[in-house]
C-alpha cells in the first residue's frame, strides 16, 4: 500500500473518475513500453519481510508502533497488524558475494529489532503465521492505527457486505468469522523483487509461475492458524479467505478472487495490468491530480499513481510492479509466495534458489511453459501448499510431445531443479562459494525431509504427546522456535527435543 491516505468515503463518481484514470494509466504504459522507456538490465533485487512480534512466553504483542518509535532508522515499517513489523532492504545488484552480503544485513537488522523490543517484552519472530495468535478478541482494533488500513479494511468489508469467513480443512479444520480483515494481518511474508526489461518480464513471470510450487514445497512455514493445524503452508488460502471481497453466491458464479494465482501465461507485462482493470473493481478509488498522457507528451515520466494503487489491491502471488528511480520508470516482478523464515540462513537460501531457478527457467530456448498447462502449475501451487516437501507435482516429460508426471517434490528439486538454480545463480555471476553454500540448503531439506512447517508441527506434536495441552504446546513451540531461529542455523538441522 505505502503511502499515506485519507480514510474519507467515496461516491459513484469517484468511481467512474478513477476507472477512467485507470485506463489513461494503462495507455500511458503501452506508451512507453512502445518507445522503450524504461530503464537499462542492471541485474536489481530487493527484499521485503515481514514479521510477527512475540512476548518471551511466545504470545502475540500489539505493540508495532511503540517498538518504531524507537527505532532510529526507517528500513522498519508498521504493517497491516498491530503485532506485526516490515523490514525493507535496499536495492542490491545480484552478482558476486550478494547473498553472503544480504544475509548479514538481515541479522544485523533483525538483532536491532530485538534489542529495542526489549522494552516491550516483543521480540521479531521470523515465521509465516505465529502459531499462538489464536484469534480470541481479534478485531479492528487490533489494526495498525494508520488511516490507509482503516480505509482499506472499511472498502474490503463494505464490498464483501458480510463477515469475513475462514473456512480450511487441512490436518484439522478451520472455521471462524472476523467483522474485519484482521485475519490477513497474521500471514507474514518474505519477497524478492526482481527488475527486469519489458522484453524480459514475460519469461520472468511465467519463469515464477512454474517456480512457486518448488518455492513452497521446499520452504513451507506456516503450518498453524487460529490455533489449528491446516496445511503445510497455510498462508495462501487464509490470505485469499481474508482478502476476499466476493459474496457466497458471487463464489459459485466464477468471479475472480483478489488473491489469486492467475489463469493463463501471459506474453507482455500489460496482460496482467489490463486482467486487473477488467476484472477487478477500485477499492481504493483515489485519484492524483497528474494526467499521465499530458506528462509522456511534455517528455515526462508519469507516475501511473491509480495504476500502482489499484495493482497493490490484487494480491497476485507474483505480482507485476511499476516504479520510477531516478527519474527513469522500471518494471519488477515481486514474488511473494513463501512465509518469512525459519531462519535468516533459510530465507537467503529461498532467495538463492528463487532466482536462480527463475533465471534458467527464463532462458531455456524451449521454454518449459510451453510444454506445462497453466491450470497444472496452479494444481502443483495448491498441492504444495497442503503438502509441502511431500507433495507430488506434476513436471513434463523429457522430450517433445510427452504428457507430465507426478514426481515427489523433494526428488524434482535435488535431481533437476537444484542443478538449474545453479546455473542459474552462475550466469547472474554469483560466486561460487555462495551458490553452493545457500544451495546446499535447500537440498538439505530435500534429504532431510524437514522444513520450517515440518519442524513446527513434529515438536508440536511430541510436546502433546508429553502431556501438554493445545495452547501450552504451542507456546513452547514458539518459544524453541526463537531459540534456534537466533543461532541462525538452517532449519534442516534443528533438533526437535520438547
Amino acid at each position: 500500500m505505502g503511502a499515506n491516505i485519507a480514510a474519507d468515503g467515496f461516491d459513484p463518481a469517484d468511481r467512474r473518475r478513477f476507472r477512467e484514470k485507470l485506463r489513461s494509466c494503462l495507455d500511458a504504459l503501452r506508451d512507453l513500453l512502445e518507445d522503450k522507456a524504461f530503464d537499462r538490465p542492471r541485474d536489481l533485487i530487493g527484499l521485503e519481510v515481514e514479521v510477527p512480534l512475540a512476548d518471551s512466553r511466545g504470545a502475540p504483542r500489539m505493540v508495532n508502533e511503540e517498538v518504531l518509535s524507537r527505532m532510529a532508522t526507517a528500513d522498519f515499517q508498521s504493517e497491516l497488524g498491530r503485532f506485526t513489523l516490515e523490514l525493507n532492504m535496499a536495492p542490491r545488484r545480484l552478482r558476486g558475494r550478494v547473498l553472503d552480503d544480504l544475509a548479514e544485513e538481515l541479522r544485523i537488522a533483525f538483532a536491532y529489532a530485538a534489542r529495542t523490543g526489549v522494552e516491550f517484552d516483543a521480540r521479531p519472530v521470523l515465521v509465516g503465521i505465529l502459531p499462538t495468535l489464536t484469534g480470541e478478541g481479534m478485531n479492528a482494533a487490533q489494526l495498525t492505527d494508520a488511516e490507509r488500513y482503516t480505509l482499506l479494511n472499511d472498502q474490503i468489508m463494505s464490498a464483501r457486505g458480510e463477515l469475513i469467513s475462514l473456512d480450511i480443512t487441512g490436518t484439522e479444520t478451520l472455521r471462524r468469522t472476523f467483522d474485519s480483515i484482521i485475519p490477513e494481518s497474521v500471514c507474514t511474508a518474505v519477497q524478492f523483487h526482481l527488475q527486469v526489461t519489458p522484453e524480459r518480464f514475460a519469461d520472468v513471470w511465467n519463469a515464477s509461475q512454474v517456480a512457486a510450487a518448488a518455492q513452497i514445497a521446499v520452504g513451507a512455514n506456516s503450518p498453524f492458524a487460529f490455533g489449528r493445524e491446516l496445511w503445510q503452508e497455510t498462508r495462501p488460502p487464509l490470505f485469499l479467505q481474508a482478502t476476499d471481497t466476493r459474496s457466497p453466491e458471487l463464489i459459485v458464479q466464477g468471479v475472480r478472487p483478489r488473491s489469486w494465482f492467475g489463469e493463463r501465461w501471459i506474453d507482455s507485462p500489460l496482460d496482467l495490468f489490463e486482467e486487473n482493470l477488467r476484472y477487478f473493481p477500485a477499492l481504493l478509488p483515489l485519484c492524483d491530480e497528474e494526467e499521465p498522457r499530458r506528462v509522456l507528451a511534455a517528455g515526462g515520466v508519469p507516475r501511473l499513481a491509480e495504476l500502482v494503487l489499484h495493482n497493490g489491491t490484487v494480491y497476485r502471488w507474483n505480482r507485476p510492479v511499476y516504479d520510477i528511480a531516478d527519474g527513469v520508470p522500471h518494471l519488477r516482478v515481486e514474488n511473494r509466495v513463501l512465509s518469512t523464515g525459519p531462519t535468516v540462513t533459510d530465507m537467503v537460501a529461498n532467495a538463492a534458489f528463487y532466482y536462480g531457478l527463475v533465471r534458467s527457467l527464463a532462458e531455456q530456448p524451449e521454454p518449459l511453459w510451453r510444454r506445462l498447462p497453466f491450470r497444472m502449475a496452479e494444481h502443483n501451487f495448491h498441492t504444495a501448499c497442503r503438502h509441502g516437501i511431500d507433495a507430488r507435482l506434476a513436471w513434463p516429460r523429457r522430450g517433445r510431445g510427452q504428457e507430465s508426471e507426478e514426481i515427489p517434490a523433494a526428488r524434482l528439486i535435488t535431481d533437476h531443479l537444484v542443478p538449474m538454480a545453479s546455473a542459474g545463480l552462475d550466469a547472474w555471476g554469483i560466486a561460487p562459494a555462495d551458490r553452493d553454500r545457500y544451495l546446499s540448503v535447500i537440498e538439505g531439506r530435500c534429504r532431510t525431509g524437514l522444513t520450517g512447517a515440518g519442524w513446527q508441527t513434529r515438536f508440536h506434536h511430541r510436546a502433546v504427546e508429553r502431556g501438554a495441552d493445545r495452547d501450552t504446546a504451542l507456546m513452547r513451540l514458539v518459544q524453541r522456535y526463537c531459540e534456534l531461529s537466533a543461532a541462525d542455523e538452517p532449519v534442516h538441522t534443528w533438533p526437535l527435543d520438547v
